[in-house]
């Protein structure tokens, strides 16, 4: 068990922000596969002090069984702590902010957000302090090893003296983008080197990698980003294996089209159909990744939704060509 502020947690899966993914839809369809604590998409400091409507449909989720925390970005402590503050008015059962310090985007790395913060270690510090004192919420942070060149240790020691709560470390340098493998020799026993929890991330794609990523660096929890899109019962593995040391097979064909269904479900609820759509076009074909002869259903799946009953049709027809 680990202590995340108030919170006790027994399991070692942490749901990773991503841009365009994890809505609230796709949250409430994934919690319940094992997820420990989740974590909202990226949130605009700015889009909330400017009552941006969109922006602020991040932060006003239902609360649930999971522990969920809302990342903000930006790189002014005062407009962070405003966000802060804003988005506990928008929505008091916040159980925690995360401090978005690892995002490669241009355009986010552009305006001295994400992992430009990396480049000033005392700013990272300072936006975590002034946080602190807005909020009695714990408050995390999100990095990588560094923007160009490794610093991850001194940005550490500068958030943990800042009072966080809690660290993830994405194992590649700004500069890497998500290209290569990540670097957890560069973790090695990094826990015994913190005072804070540590949760690692980076290519968690199968059960042994995140067996690996946690012998290796000593953590407390693996963020499973990508690698849960498309296969959600990675988690359970996941979760399975740290709780009894059993080993679940991976999903039958027809096991995934069910999940498929279930998450398109989730994400029409939360967006219509016609949003949701669109958006899983990008999405329904990672389900069917490794199986043999599925180029043409994923194909279908990326180029051929338009509705739910579209899925539902594409999933049919394959499912007879393998009875």
């Amino acid at each position: 068990m680990w202590k995340l502020g108030k919170f006790n947690i027994e399991g070692r899966v942490v749901l990773a922000p991503m841009a365009g993914v994890t809505s609230e839809g796709y949250r409430k369809y994934l919690n319940p596969f094992g997820v420990d604590i989740a974590v909202t998409e990226m949130v605009s400091d700015m889009g909330l002090i400017y009552q941006n409507k969109e922006t602020e449909t991040y932060v006003r989720y239902q609360k649930d069984k999971t522990i969920t925390g809302v990342q903000l970005f930006g790189s002014d402590p005062e407009n962070l702590s405003r966000a802060a503050r804003k988005a506990l008015t928008l929505n008091p059962d916040i159980d925690f902010f995360d401090i978005n310090m690892g995002c490669p985007v241009l355009k986010v790395v552009k305006t001295g957000a994400g992992s430009a913060l990396l480049k000033n270690p005392s700013l990272a510090g300072d936006i975590i302090r002034v946080i602190k004192k807005v909020t009695d919420k714990p408050v995390t942070a999100k990095i990588r090893l560094g923007y160009k060149e490794v610093n991850f240790l001194e940005v550490i020691k500068e958030l943990e003296n800042a009072g966080v709560d809690a660290i993830a470390v994405h194992a590649r340098t700004r500069k890497e983008l998500y290209s290569g493998k990540p670097h957890y020799d560069l973790l090695k026993d990094l826990r015994k080197q913190m005072s804070v929890p540590l949760v690692v991330s980076g290519n968690i794609y199968t059960l042994d990698d995140a067996i690996e990523a946690l012998e290796i660096t000593g953590a407390e929890a693996v963020m499973v980003a990508r690698g849960a899109i498309g296969n959600p019962f990675l988690i359970t593995q996941i979760k399975t294996f740290f709780e009894t040391g059993e080993r679940l097979p991976n999903p039958s064909f027809l096991e995934q089209c069910e999940y498929c269904l279930a998450l398109a479900k989730s994400i029409i609820e939360e967006k219509g159909e016609r949003t949701a759509m669109r958006i899983y076009r990008g999405l329904a074909p990672k389900f069917f990744l490794g199986f043999a002869n599925s180029r043409k259903l994923r194909t279908a799946l990326a180029t051929s939704l338009t509705t739910f009953q579209s899925l539902t049709n594409i999933l049919d027809e394959f499912k007879k060509e393998i009875e």
